[in-house]
């Protein structure tokens, strides 16, 4: 039947090479320039332990199949954040799953607790409901990782649930919070300040 064939949510406009800038930050598409700086902040056991998908260690190698995977990819959009011209992590949607697009970021270890993090999710938050005809995004944070889990909470992800996820640098599964934020409440919120993009 035509009703159970998985459509993918269609962008409203293109968005291959859409640039977001906020207060203190630019969030762009990361090229084969980058994978150098990608490689020496993503190689951090810190980061490969909480975010699902980074092996540990994280070579040069794997910033390249990274940037040349995501050039092609559109089901991914996916940023560099940058602070001062400087890379300083990644945040993206993943729209892979029918009707469950998820946001994923990952900071540099010298990075964390700048507020950063919050900074490009809502930026990124903002882009995708103004973009893609979708009533939610989810998220999640390793249950044992709070820092991500206070970003989601004060970008208005509601938790619900917990789920065991795949953590490639840990070689098993562990407990996941998970997290759901609606277009309604995003709404409701998006007074949370000044991201514009050119």
């Amino acid at each position: 039947m035509l009703q159970d064939i998985p459509i993918q949510t269609p962008p409203l406009r293109g968005t291959s090479s859409c640039v977001l800038e906020t207060e203190r930050l630019t969030l762009r598409r990361p090229t084969l320039a980058d994978v150098k700086a990608i490689a020496h902040l993503a190689n951090d056991r810190r980061i490969a332990e909480n975010t699902r998908r980074l092996p540990h260690p994280y070579l040069q190698d794997h910033a390249v199949e990274f940037v040349r995977a995501k050039a092609t990819d559109n089901r991914e959009t996916v940023f560099l954040i940058e602070h001062n011209y400087s890379p300083v992590g990644m945040v993206g949607i993943d729209r892979s799953e029918p009707d469950a697009a998820e946001l994923g970021y990952w900071l540099g270890v010298d990075h964390w607790g700048q507020g950063f993090g919050t900074e490009a999710a809502r930026a990124v938050i903002d882009f995708f409901f103004e973009e893609f005809d979708a009533e939610h995004l989810l998220s999640g944070a390793r249950v044992a990782n709070p820092a991500s889990r206070n970003i989601l909470e004060k970008c208005g992800f509601q938790w619900c649930g917990v789920e065991l996820h795949r953590f490639e640098a840990l070689g098993s599964s562990s407990p996941v919070d998970r997290f759901r934020l609606t277009r309604g409440v995003w709404s409701s919120l998006k007074n949370w300040g000044s991201s514009t993009r050119r």
